[in-house]
C-alpha cells in the first residue's frame, strides 16, 4: 500500500492530476505568480511530496511525461524477439501521442503556458531528448550491427515527427490525428529502418 497522500489513485493518474492542476494554475495566475504551495493545495498533497516526486516547479508541468517515459520503456522491454524493433519504436511514439491526444485540452493549456516561459521551453526540449535517447538505446540493444548514425537518425526522425504532430494537437489542429502520425511513421520506417 502506498504511504503518500495519493493512496486512492495510481502513480500515473497522480502524475496526470499534478500536471493538470499545475497547468491550470499557471494559466490562471501566471507561472511566476503560482507557488508550489498553491499546487500542493490544489492537488491535495504536500509541498514536500511534490518536490520529492517531481524535483522542481518546472517538473510539475511535465509530471505526466515521466509516467509516459516509464510506459514507453515498458513497451520496448516487453517487445518480443520476432517483432521489428524499428517499428516497436514507432509504436512507442504512438503511445505517447495517444495519451496527449486523449487530453487535447490539457495539451493546449500546457502549450500556452510553456510557450510563454523560457525555462519551460528548455525543459520541454529535454523531455523530447529523453524519448529520443530511450529509442536510441533500445535500437542499439536490439540491432547492435545497425549503423550508429542510422540509429540516431531514425530515433531523431520518429521523435521529431511525433513532436511536430503533437504541437499541432496542442494548437488545436483537429487534422493532427493518430492515423496521420501512423502514416508518417510508416514512411519513416519504410525509408530509414535498416532491415
Amino acid at each position: 500500500m502506498a504511504t503518500t497522500e495519493q493512496t486512492s489513485i495510481d502513480a500515473a493518474e497522480f502524475r496526470l492530476h499534478v500536471a493538470s492542476e499545475s497547468i491550470r494554475l499557471f494559466a490562471e495566475r501566471g507561472y511566476e505568480a503560482t507557488t508550489v504551495d498553491d499546487i500542493a493545495g490544489a492537488t491535495g498533497t504536500s509541498r514536500r511530496t511534490l518536490f520529492r516526486q517531481f524535483g522542481s516547479k518546472e517538473g510539475l508541468i511535465f509530471a505526466d511525461h515521466e509516467s509516459m517515459l516509464d510506459q514507453v520503456a515498458g513497451h520496448l522491454e516487453a517487445a518480443v524477439d520476432d517483432e521489428d524493433p524499428w517499428w516497436v519504436v514507432c509504436e512507442g511514439a504512438e503511445m505517447v501521442f495517444a495519451h496527449f491526444a486523449a487530453n487535447r485540452d490539457l495539451a493546449a493549456r500546457r502549450y500556452a503556458v510553456v510557450s510563454q516561459v523560457a525555462t519551460l521551453r528548455d525543459r520541454e526540449l529535454v523531455m523530447a531528448l529523453r524519448y529520443q535517447r530511450l529509442f536510441e538505446e533500445y535500437l542499439r540493444q536490439t540491432r547492435p550491427t545497425a549503423q550508429p548514425t542510422g540509429v540516431v537518425a531514425y530515433a531523431a526522425a520518429v521523435t521529431a515527427v511525433h513532436n511536430y504532430l503533437l504541437r499541432q494537437v496542442s494548437r488545436g489542429d483537429a487534422t493532427a490525428t493518430a492515423e496521420g502520425l501512423n502514416a508518417e511513421l510508416r514512411r519513416l520506417w519504410e525509408t530509414l529502418a535498416e532491415r
